[in-house]
């Protein structure tokens, strides 16, 4: 369900159930003359489109203006806005600690951008993982007063942190593509892995007439295909399943 199109009695009931809140995070960028700007964003919010036809889901209002740099391309006439990370800390730390307030304890949030190497991170998904984590800190002083986790209620802590179950996974952040879908599909800026990926996913916001070869990291766009972006999409798709606790598909008979 979009969170803004939510009413009290379905947002309580997602709190209940302890449906996964999913913010789709990512950036306005130059992607060649092919493709649209917002494409690392969109690769995110079209798969969870899909997803929600599956499962419980709250899907917040996407995040377009993350920290996009202009090592691809100045932005003059290219359409690229970039937030620096120092500026997205605060906004994602009010985000989350509202988010909390709301209820919602088990929070995530998915990106595309930069995230070849989401283990050492990148300035936005690391303002993000940084602000979920001042959030909790916040929040749960602020519930539970100073010493919280000394005290004797939190004496089997580790014993729940193994179980996965402890406050520090309230808020979760993904890269789209784990190093494990990369081995399958090619991961590359405006070529054809992404070409491919959203001619499968958003065909409008993909204009094959404006390709050109002039950019090294374009080149490869011209061997792009729906088909191709079909067997990412489902990669991803699988990855996000497993992430957001998705039922099994049932088999057809």
């Amino acid at each position: 369900m979009r969170y803004e199109l939510m009413l009290p009695h379905q947002i309580r009931t997602a709190i209940k159930k302890r449906w996964p809140v999913v913010l789709p995070l990512g950036v306005l960028e130059y992607h060649g003359e092919h493709l649209g700007v917002g494409m690392d964003t969109l690769a995110v919010v079209k798969v969870l489109d899909l997803l929600e036809q599956e499962m419980d889901l709250v899907i917040l209002p996407p995040f377009y203006y993350g920290a996009s740099s202009y090592a691809v391309e100045p932005p003059e006439q290219n359409g690229t806005i970039h937030v620096s990370g120092d500026a997205l800390i605060p906004f994602a730390k009010e985000l989350f600690r509202g988010l909390l307030r709301v209820g919602f304890r088990n929070l995530h949030f998915f990106i595309h951008h930069q995230t070849e190497n989401f283990a050492a991170g990148m300035p936005t998904d690391l303002a993000f993982k940084f602000a979920a984590r001042q959030a909790i800190f916040e929040f749960l002083e602020k519930k539970r007063g100073e010493g919280w986790w000394g005290d004797r209620q939190m004496a089997k802590y580790y014993t729940q942190q193994a179980a996965g179950d402890d406050p520090f996974n309230w808020i979760k952040g993904h890269p789209l593509m784990t190093p494990e879908i990369i081995q399958k599909y090619p991961f590359d800026h405006a070529a054809q892995g992404e070409t491919s990926l959203l001619m499968a996913l958003c065909p409008e916001a993909v204009d094959m007439n404006r390709f050109s070869t002039k950019k090294w990291y374009t080149r490869s766009a011209r061997q792009a295909s729906p088909r191709l972006g079909a067997t990412g999409r489902d990669l991803i798709l699988d990855h996000l399943r497993q992430v957001l606790g998705a039922p099994p598909k049932k088999r057809k008979p």
